[in-house]
């Protein structure tokens, strides 16, 4: 009989072991608390997070392709804007906020009349696909109010929806004629041939990738004056006038950078391009050219490579943009082009989405929340707690302290004023273990902030620790007060 209950309790133990692998080759009796416990009358509490304050803050991109329901979109933002703040959303995203050749249907990827902003009847509308000008003021009046700031997303070299005329430099009829009849019923920026390459004063193509025939001379001293140098410009108008604060520089492949750094020379604020080069050496160098913020599409790539394609966390570990500019990468996940349905080679799965953004809202860099993600019932609350991490206790330098295949730890150490961070990444089916990790936490109890893993260990007296990872999953450590 003895025998039997002795079979039986080693079954049950094994049982209970299943769940959880080791990489070491220790066995642990009491994963985690390494010989030390805390004493018996300590009651241990979690940190209040919101008491520290980095600085951080992160961007939400406030839409998606072809957002639904047309005509209303201002509106559903503006509905928002409290929880988002309440989140720890300090900057909004916009679209192309002005007419484009598509009206009511446009994206605004199609600009026409930068002045129109759904006030004007042309292109078969009034207000764009995302309302009025009105709902659009109340929007960034809103935002304002709950201290977020809003951020205009600008096309600046290629037009749509102008008239046709002979264009002498091509030697047939394009659609290049933007005034009160054709495509700009504001009157404001009437351009024709001239206007764009080729024309007398450039008399050659540049090239586009898209376009051509209608890609704006920025060299030109009238496009210059009405797209940022003159008080009338967009660029002065949208700020001065709108509210905006701050700049999303649409494809700027297709044109200078020099046009970027005069822009933002004349009217300022916050400014990120969408510079889509994987290649971080690439945005490094458009960085020092222009002294704007970039998408960090070097770390996008990387996630994508690490979590997707190649399914292997070392890649990780390789060179990304936040390295070097953390104050100039701004990290994302997906956006409203990796998020088309016809994107099949740009594009971090569901599955492992909240994995990358456990890794963006954790490491340096300015991270953004795609609209798409935040609003999915199944990833709000995650995100939430994940933005609450990034805002405060992720700062510190970063040391990686393990990688393989499948898992991923990294440490943001501790400073004075902050504890700092340990992040677990674990893409395997079972949950992990891994032992001796050296944190910035002597004789400390620490747990998991993101509410993974029911787990707190005791550091021991040089802040060795047992950590723990739950299977396909993230969590994050940080210290518990007494």
């Amino acid at each position: 009989m003895k025998k039997e209950n002795l079979i039986l309790s080693l079954f049950v133990a094994l049982l209970l072991l299943a769940g959880c692998t080791s990489d070491d080759d220790a066995v642990e009796t009491d994963p985690g608390d390494n010989g030390e416990t805390p004493p018996p009358t300590a009651n241990y509490e979690p940190l209040d997070l919101s008491s520290y304050d980095n600085g951080s803050g992160v961007m939400m991109q406030g839409f998606y392709w072809d957002v639904e329901p047309a005509g209303e979109w201002w509106n559903t933002v503006a509905e928002k804007l409290d929880d988002w703040a309440d989140a720890g959303v300090n900057r909004v995203w916009l679209p192309p906020a002005s007419k484009g050749q598509s009206g009511g249907f446009s994206m605004g990827y199609d600009p026409s009349d930068y002045f129109d902003l759904g006030e004007y009847d042309q292109h078969g509308t009034v207000e764009t696909r995302f309302g009025s000008r009105a709902e659009l003021e109340n929007l960034i009046a809103t935002a304002h109010d709950n201290g977020i700031e809003v951020i205009a997303d600008i096309v600046l070299n290629h037009n749509s929806g102008g008239g046709l005329e002979f264009n002498p430099y091509r030697g047939y009829d394009t659609y290049t004629l933007f005034e009160e009849e054709h495509g700009n019923a504001s009157g404001l920026f009437n351009r024709n041939y001239e206007n764009f390459y080729p024309n007398s004063t450039s008399p050659y193509d540049p090239g586009s990738l898209f376009y051509e025939e209608t890609n704006l001379d920025h060299n030109q001293e009238y496009v210059q004056n009405w797209l940022w140098e003159a008080d009338y410009s967009v660029a002065n108008y949208y700020k001065n006038e709108i509210g905006f604060d701050g700049w999303r520089f649409d494809y700027v492949l297709g044109f200078e950078p020099w046009v970027v750094e005069e822009w933002m020379d004349e009217v300022g604020g916050f400014g990120v391009a969408e510079l889509w080069n994987g290649n971080p050496t690439a945005l490094r160098n458009y960085i020092e050219e222009t002294g704007v913020a970039v998408f960090d599409f070097s770390t996008f790539y990387k996630l994508d490579e690490a979590f997707d394609r190649y399914d292997d966390l070392t890649y990780l570990t390789d060179d990304m943009l936040w390295k070097t500019h953390p104050e100039k990468a701004v990290t994302f996940t997906a956006n409203h082009d990796t998020e088309k349905d016809d994107n099949e080679d740009n594009y971090i799965s569901m599955e492992n989405k909240l994995k990358a953004y456990a890794f963006i809202l954790t490491h340096p860099g300015y991270p953004t929340i795609f609209y798409s993600d935040y609003e999915n019932e199944s990833f709000k609350s995650q995100l939430q707690q994940l933005i609450l991490i990034n805002n405060t206790i992720a700062t510190g330098d970063v040391e990686v302290l393990y990688v393989d295949d499948d898992e991923y730890i990294m440490k943001r150490a501790r400073t004075p004023s902050n504890p700092g961070l340990i992040l677990y990444i674990n893409t395997n089916g079972n949950a992990k273990i891994k032992n001796n990790i050296d944190t910035d936490w002597n004789l400390a109890k620490i747990m998991d902030y993101t509410g993974n893993i029911d787990y707190s260990p005791m550091t021991d007296q040089d802040g060795n620790v047992s950590l723990r990872a739950p299977a396909n999953g993230y969590a994050v450590y940080s210290i518990m007060k007494e």
